[in-house]
């Protein structure tokens, strides 16, 4: 039997392809264990028969899913007796039962979080998940504390170490749900007691060992897989991924392998303050946020003859929300945070009963489009045929199905489209990255909008393909059947010569409906150069299934030859496949 070359063994390593993804030498017994599956089992052995220490610092205490698994294996019943006080004393707090694969939803605001994240929940026997604990990965640096381009570039190149850890669930809960405002998915694995603990002996060797951390592949969701695989060694799931693994497309993954049972839905800050403001009278909207900021009392809301009852319940319950909010935003200290929380709780609770908030689960994100897009289409452009073919590595954008994605989000890397007539081809698009952030304002989130793109496109005055930058910032407002937004958005064009332009736009979209959705979005642009120019878009999109689309699209451009316009317009019907 060669026990080197097991999938288990080698699961234990995190070899793939025969180096270790741990980067971290105190991993290894073997100088050479990175590489040497081999190598690194002897030395496991001799290291686990002839410990120098017999506590915490002990081989077998430092390995316990190693040792586990080479008893099993070698029927060893004779290793050195050790005492692991310390990996005990974690055991028994844990007290591991099941696991849980948690996905909190895109950051509204941060372009680090758009993806989403997931992490692991180690759930125990209580009742209250909320005192069960999470094990996370994550890059070792702070992104609100360096430059945004700095933490970009070094998370693409493995600038930073990723480290494991682990914390209370709620304290994971605090962070996502409260602070950032991400709504909350848990994914219950079917896993059984003896393969969580697996799991919980694996997490256990992780402990302080580092491996460096790339954004788009070895990142925070691709290292749970390799937990999930170790309590299960039957189940492949990274095998799914190659160039890139986005945080929801591994939930999807997990959803092939079959090991996802029930799941639940856990609603944000931002959420429930939202149903509050559609809950809350017009003429009250205002009342929480200045019983925050001390600007009316609590006694005369309480005492209010002209607010009934409910009113009041919804009033203070929506104030204590977003006391809670505004604390976990550092906006005010620890003692005034609990003298107003004691006050409006107490005030809340002198009204008695009421309507308990009811708010609705939204579309579940493992329902939602795959990550990968492959467009062809056809129409006409200045009344010739013209046909379409794209492909779109990754995501997400405004104009694709946003069931179970977050309204208003976008995010796409390497979109490529090429359009042919009878004459030509010419590439339409070739957007290196494109994210935006169409942030709805409120009563309780005065949010920014904003968007950038850096890449190739046709919509400069020329009849070319041009290379474009662009930042733009704006405000969006909307309600249950859509928003809109108004952009301005600074850019520059290369077409031999750097052009620069300040656009202006303005749009709409309704999506009130799962199945379908509408865009508009009319620009105009302001060259320095004099000229001026009008792009407008109508898009319809209809969401077939899951992961196919049709979208009929408008659009119209203004266009420069010899300082003659040509209103140049494009009808076409595309057809979208997501994988």
């Amino acid at each position: 039997m060669n026990l080197s070359q097991t999938r288990y063994w080698n699961l234990l390593l995190h070899m793939n392809n025969g180096k270790s993804e741990i980067d971290d030498p105190r991993f290894f017994f073997a100088k050479d264990g990175k590489t040497n599956a081999k190598a690194e089992l002897n030395a496991t052995i001799d290291a686990l028969f002839n410990e120098t220490t017999y506590d915490d610092n002990s081989t077998a205490c430092r390995f316990p899913a190693r040792k586990a698994w080479l008893e099993q294996e070698l029927q060893i019943t004779n290793f050195p007796n050790v005492e692991c006080k310390e990996y005990n004393k974690i055991l028994d707090r844990l007290d591991p039962k099941s696991a849980t694969l948690v996905f909190p939803s895109a950051h509204i605001n941060s372009p680090a979080s758009m993806f989403g994240h997931t992490f692991l929940r180690i759930n125990s026997g209580y009742d209250s998940k909320l005192l069960s604990y999470a094990i996370n990965y994550a890059a070792d640096a702070n992104p609100d504390k360096e430059n945004g381009v700095i933490f970009a570039i070094k998370g693409l190149i493995g600038g930073y170490y990723g480290m494991y850890s682990l914390l209370p669930y709620y304290e994971k809960l605090k962070e996502y749900r409260d602070t950032e405002k991400r709504d909350i998915w848990e994914y219950d694995l079917d896993l059984n007691q003896e393969e969580v603990l697996k799991m919980v002996r694996h997490i256990w060797e992780l402990n302080g060992t580092h491996s460096y951390y790339y954004f788009f592949t070895e990142n925070c969701s691709y290292n749970m897989l390799w937990l999930i695989e170790i309590a299960r060694p039957s189940i492949h799931l990274r095998e799914y991924f190659n160039y890139q693994v986005i945080p929801l497309e591994t939930v999807h993954a997990a959803k092939l392998e079959n090991i996802l049972k029930a799941n639940n839905y856990r609603a944000s800050k931002r959420t429930i303050l939202l149903e509050y403001e559609t809950l809350i009278n017009e003429e009250y909207m205002q009342i929480p946020s200045k019983l925050i900021n001390s600007k009316i009392s609590i006694q005369s809301v309480v005492d209010s003859p002209s607010i009934d009852s409910q009113q009041k319940m919804y009033i203070l319950e929506a104030a204590v929300e977003f006391l809670e909010y505004s604390f976990a935003k550092n906006e005010m200290n620890k003692d005034e945070f609990l003298e107003l929380f004691h006050n409006l709780s107490k005030a809340r609770a002198s009204l008695g009963e009421g309507k308990r908030l009811d708010i609705a689960t939204p579309p579940n994100p493992i329902e939602s489009h795959r990550g990968v897009r492959a467009t062809a289409g056809f129409g006409f452009r200045e009344n010739e045929a013209i046909g379409f073919l794209g492909i779109r590595p990754a995501y997400h954008n405004l104009k694709d199905s946003n069931y179970g994605f977050l309204r208003g989000t976008q995010i796409e890397f390497m979109n490529f489209e090429l359009s042919y007539t009878d004459d030509e081809i010419k590439v339409e698009d070739a957007t290196i990255l494109s994210i935006a952030s169409i942030a709805q304002r409120s009563e309780f989130f005065d949010n920014i909008s904003w968007r950038t793109k850096f890449g190739w496109d046709r919509n400069y005055l020329d009849n070319g393909t041009n290379f474009i930058g662009t930042v733009g910032i704006g405000l969006s407002w909307g309600n249950k059947l859509g928003y809109i937004y108004a952009m301005a958005d600074p850019l520059f064009y290369l077409d031999g010569n750097i052009r620069s332009a300040i656009g202006t736009s303005i749009g709409i979209v309704f999506d009130k409906y799962n199945h379908m959705s509408t865009n508009f979005e009319a620009t105009r642009r302001w060259y320095d150069t004099g000229d001026q120019q009008w792009l407008i878009e109508l898009t319809q999109s209809l969401r077939i299934s899951q992961n196919t689309q049709l979208q009929f699209n408008y659009t119209y451009k203004d266009r420069y030859k010899i300082n003659n316009l040509n209103k140049e317009q494009t009808y076409k019907l595309n057809f979208n496949y997501y994988f």
